[in-house]
C-alpha cells in the first residue's frame, strides 16, 4: 500500500495551507525576522513548489474514490490485524522505520490503497480455471519460529552445523525453544522474541525454510535445515486451516484479480476515474499533474 501513496501527513499539511491562505488571507505573517517576514503565501508557494504536484493528486484520489468505493472499519482492522499476524512483537518497529505516526495514520494509507485497488480491479479478468487453479496451489499461512546460526566470513558451514547440532541436541534434552532461541539464534529480527516468524505464507521464506516448516506438525521441531542464510531449526506453532474450494471461491478470486495489478492497471483506472468525476485545477501551476504520461507526451 505504501507505493500507492505518499503519507498523508505531508498531504494534510499542503491541504492546511491551502485552507488557511483562502480563509485569513495572503498577507498573514507566518515568521517574522530581522531581515524580513515570511508570509502564509510564500510558505504556501513554497510548499506547493517541492510537494504540490504528489500532495494534490493523493487529495484528488481520494476525493474521487471515496464517492463511488467505500473501505469499511472491518476491512481496515483485518488488513492491520494481517500485518501485526506476520511482523508479530515488530510490528510497532515497523510503523516507525516506514514513517508512520500510528495505528490510525497507517489506516488512512490503508484506506486510499484499498480504494484504489477496487478501483483498479474493474480492468481485470479472470476465468474459472485461474481461480481453480489458485486455490489447488494455495497453502493456508502457518505460523514458526527458528534458531539461525549464520555461514558467513566468520563462520563455515562445518561449524554453523556443528553449533546448530549443538543447539538442536539441548532441544532434544527438554531446553525451551524460546529461551534458546534468545541465547543462540543469530537472526536479529526475531532472536530478541524467542525465535518468533509470525504467520507467513507460500513464497515468502526461501525454498528450504519454507518446504521445511509445512512439512512439520504442530508443536513439532525439524531437524537441522541447510538454506543460503545458514542452518536452521525450526519449530511450526499453528496452522491455519484450508476451507472447502466453494467457501473460499469470492475471496480467492479478488486475490488472483489484485495479483495481477500492476501500475499500469492503476494509471488506466485513475484515468476513469477522474474523467468520470468531471476533475478541474484550478491552479495554473499544477493543471497539468493529472495528465497521464502517454497525454504528457504528445
Amino acid at each position: 500500500m505504501k507505493k500507492w501513496i505518499i503519507t498523508l501527513s505531508l498531504t494534510a499539511g499542503v491541504l492546511g495551507l491551502t485552507a488557511c491562505n483562502s480563509t485569513n488571507g495572503s498577507g498573514d505573517v507566518v515568521v517574522e525576522t530581522k531581515a524580513g517576514d515570511i508570509s502564509k503565501d510564500e510558505l504556501y508557494n513554497s510548499m506547493k513548489e517541492k510537494y504540490g504536484e504528489q500532495a494534490l493528486r493523493e487529495l484528488v484520489y481520494e476525493k474521487v474514490l471515496s464517492e463511488k468505493y467505500k473501505v469499511t472499519d472491518e476491512e481496515l482492522n483485518e488488513k492491520v490485524d494481517e500485518l501485526k499476524e506476520q511482523l508479530g512483537a515488530n510490528f510497532e518497529l515497523a510503523l516507525q522505520q516506514y514513517g508512520y505516526k500510528d495505528e490510525d495514520d497507517l489506516k488512512a494509507t490503508f484506506k486510499t490503497g484499498l480504494m484504489q485497488e477496487k478501483a483498479a480491479i474493474k480492468d481485470v479478468k479472470v476465468t474459472e480455471k485461474e481461480v481453480k487453479e489458485y486455490y489447488d496451489n494455495y497453502k493456508p499461512q502457518i505460523k514458526a519460529r527458528h534458531i539461525l546460526i549464520k555461514v558467513d566470513e566468520d563462520t563455515t558451514a562445518e561449524e554453523a552445523k556443528k553449533k546448530i547440532d549443538e543447539v538442536k541436541k539441548k532441544l532434544n534434552e527438554g531446553g525451551k525453544f524460546e529461551d534458546l532461541a534468545t541465547e543462540y539464534s543469530e537472526d536479529p529480527g526475531s532472536a530478541a522474541n524467542g525465535g518468533d516468524l509470525g504467520w507467513f505464507g507460500a513464497g515468502q521464506m526461501v525454498p528450504e525454510f519454507e518446504e521445511a516448516a509445512y512439512a512439520l506438525d504442530v508443536n513439532e521441531i525439524s531437524e537441522p535445515v541447510k538454506s543460503q542464510h545458514g542452518y536452521h531449526v525450526i519449530q511450526t506453532t499453528e496452522k491455519k486451516e484450508k476451507k472447502p474450494f466453494d467457501e473460499m471461491k469470492k475471496d480467492m478470486e479478488y486475490e488472483l484479480k489484485v495479483s495481477k495489478i500492476d501500475g499500469a492497471t492503476i494509471e488506466k483506472a485513475m484515468e476513469r476515474e477522474l474523467k468520470d468525476a468531471n476533475v478541474k485545477i484550478n491552479d495554473k501551476d499544477l493543471k497539468d499533474i493529472l495528465k497521464s504520461s502517454t497525454e504528457v507526451k504528445q
